[in-house]
């Protein structure tokens, strides 16, 4: 079997008959949410029939003329947490009058795992229903929230979701989740039945692969993704600043931060120190990642597995990242990559720098590209969700 490219689908020969048929339901999407979700519709064509019921899906998206496709509505959650609400409602109504109209076997609830109600009448019309949490939703909801209200409203209010989530848990046939640990920061238990633990996404491995050898790469370290303020960048400013001069500091990316960027780091963008590369297509992120001897990410609790440190990886650039939810089981301490144990912008210089030194980096660049050509790759994927759908095409309600 052979990756799909951006321009093709998998034809249905390749789809298994032994296969229960699947409808993927999600929550709306935004640009994240839709990058994981097409990656999940594209290993369930190449091994069954699919369908995809979601809300908000962008209006340039691949998904529209890849996968056959059911638009709730073209409204996002809101910027409210009273419309959020009743979006969240009038949305899961919806989805219970769309599912009950579907012949799929199995519904597989993407990211919508607080979306109990559907959940319970897929269950209840004697459908298989699986949930695959793609992070922790009720802390990144909590922590947004705190934004908007004061933070025990927010702690009430995300509890509450949160509680949703463990019914919707409870309820389905199985759950998924992209890696084991991640398994068990939601507090599953990955040796359970009803637990699927290897769910991660995969890796384009032709295209994200080693296009400079590590060897001739130079001392140039990096960020790649949102320039915002929950992906750490404020932190990574100052780290920047204190590395030493024949270190570089690249920020490759877009977001609300960049103008601070400019300004708070102009003497070291004119001295060459650090660089913004603004927004990178694409089709251009590897050879990006290929340009770096490491990539920082001082990842948030509220990620399931970020897909940039799939791709690193796969480009034999070793990754420096917080061991939260998924990320400890890709990036393997001083194996694929790095653990950052502070966030505290003089621990994670010294830590850039001490990494940099290593004499065994070259191999730790092998050990990751070798992890994700074993692990992660679309035909090992395609492995991992037949399993899946054969271990529950036995399930009744």
């Amino acid at each position: 079997m052979t990756e799909p490219t951006r321009h093709q689908e998998h034809e249905t020969e390749t789809q298994e008959a032994d296969l229960p048929n699947v409808c993927v339901v999600t929550h709306p999407l935004a640009a994240a949410g839709e990058n994981a979700t097409r990656s999940l519709l594209d290993i369930l064509s190449a091994i069954t029939s699919v369908a995809l019921v979601t809300a908000d899906l962008p209006a340039d998206s691949e998904i529209r003329d890849r996968h056959e496709l059911v638009e709730l509505t073209q409204k996002g959650a809101g910027d409210s947490v009273v419309i959020a609400a009743f979006r969240f409602l009038l949305n899961q109504l919806r989805m219970c009058r769309v599912i009950a109209g579907r012949d799929e076997d199995v519904v597989l609830f993407f990211g919508a795992t607080s979306y109990l109600l559907p959940i319970v009448v897929t269950r209840l019309l004697g459908k298989t229903v699986l949930v695959e949490p793609r992070g922790d939703v009720p802390l990144t909801l909590r922590l947004n929230w705190e934004q908007q209200l004061p933070d025990q409203v927010a702690a009430v209010l995300a509890g509450a979701v949160r509680a949703l989530e463990r019914a919707g848990f409870a309820v389905a046939h199985g759950v998924i989740t992209y890696t084991p640990e991640m398994a068990r920061q939601l507090d599953l238990h990955p040796e359970s039945p009803s637990v699927y633990p290897t769910g991660a996404r995969y890796v384009r491995t032709n295209e994200f692969c080693v296009q400079r050898p590590y060897a001739d790469r130079d001392r140039v370290v990096g960020f790649l993704g949102r320039l915002d303020e929950e992906k750490g960048v404020r932190e990574l400013a100052a780290v920047a600043t204190q590395l030493p001069d024949d270190i570089t500091f690249r920020f490759v990316g877009d977001g609300d931060l960049r103008e601070w960027l400019e300004e708070d780091l102009a003497a070291d963008i004119e001295a060459g120190h650090v660089e913004l590369t603004g927004w990178v297509d694409h089709d251009k992120v590897p050879h990006a990642l290929n340009d770096l001897e490491l990539l920082i990410l001082p990842s948030q609790p509220t990620e399931g597995l970020p897909t940039t440190i799939l791709e690193a990886l796969a480009c034999g650039t070793p990754v420096y990242a917080s061991p939260v939810s998924g990320v400890p089981d890709v990036v393997r301490d001083e194996e694929t990559g790095f653990t950052i144990d502070s966030r505290e912008s003089t621990a994670l210089a010294a830590g850039i720098e001490r990494i940099l030194d290593r004499n065994d980096l070259a191999a730790i660049s092998e050990n990751g590209r070798t992890l994700i050509e074993r692990e992660y790759s679309f035909d090992a994927a395609c492995e991992r969700y037949r399993g899946i759908l054969r271990s529950v095409a036995g399930y009744s309600s």
